[in-house]
């Protein structure tokens, strides 16, 4: 599945699940990095708008689909893929790391949800133990120096697998300085992945996810910042099912 942005091509290149675990071990196999996106519909907003956000995520070397909108318009483009949201991902991924002898950072948005989330994850799989838990100064500007200390410390300390949690355009731009300054750690760009490992955020209940509710939950929970979201994400959406069509 393609979305064309001016001279960018952004294409979601990992169908399923499998696929993803099947790339990610190679990389580990080989202490090979990586850069891993989780497009949404909020993201295609972000990228019409964003000719930096475009570069950034040109240059990550997965991208998974992780709204159901994607899935639906992959379905009409008759390149279909299936939904991997990236909050599923975060265990099945450290633990991978694990299994392959790689260790694991967390960045994310405050000390104590990274702790939380750390101690949740190691809880639940076992021989982990998080290497570094980063959480970046208010303000963060992923084009600052500070940037490039982070990733110092990720090289230094032989991280194989870091999962960023942080807003969406900062986690992208911090991962794709990443692949050239830290060129044998995985990143992968989970948003909320690790509040709701630690609790600082709740996800909606599992039989809403299976109905493609996800959105609703997240509306009614967060209106001031999620409702103005999911009206410039409906702007778009005649858009892009004109343009999926056109990929027949």
């Amino acid at each position: 599945m393609q979305f064309r942005f001016e001279t960018t091509t952004i294409t979601v290149n990992i169908a399923n699940r499998a696929a993803l675990l099947a790339a990610v071990g190679q990389r580990f196999a080989v202490q090979d990095g990586f850069a891993l996106a989780t497009i949404n519909l909020d993201h295609l907003v972000k990228l019409r708008a964003s000719p930096a956000f475009r570069a950034n995520y040109a240059a990550q070397d997965f991208v998974v689909a992780d709204g159901n909108p994607i899935v639906w318009l992959s379905r009409l483009a008759r390149r279909p893929v299936e939904l991997v949201p990236g909050s599923d991902m975060v265990i099945p991924l450290v633990q991978l790391a694990v299994q392959s002898g790689r260790r694991v950072a967390l960045i994310g948005t405050t000390e104590s949800a990274l702790a939380t989330a750390a101690t949740a994850l190691e809880s639940q799989i076992p021989g982990l133990k998080i290497a570094l838990s980063i959480a970046p100064p208010m303000g963060f500007d992923p084009q600052r120096p500070e940037a490039r200390a982070i990733l110092a410390r990720l090289a230094t300390a032989d991280i194989g697998f870091c999962v960023i949690a942080l807003p969406a355009g900062k986690q992208e731009a911090l991962a794709a300085l990443g692949r050239r300054l830290a060129p044998h750690t995985g990143f992968a760009n989970f948003g909320a992945g690790l509040d709701f490992l630690a609790g600082s955020q709740t996800r909606a209940p599992r039989w809403m996810r299976a109905l493609a509710m996800e959105w609703l939950w997240r509306a009614l929970s967060d209106p001031h910042r999620m409702l103005p979201r999911y009206i410039a994400c409906l702007a778009i959406l005649p858009g892009q099912i004109i343009a999926a069509l056109k990929l027949r």
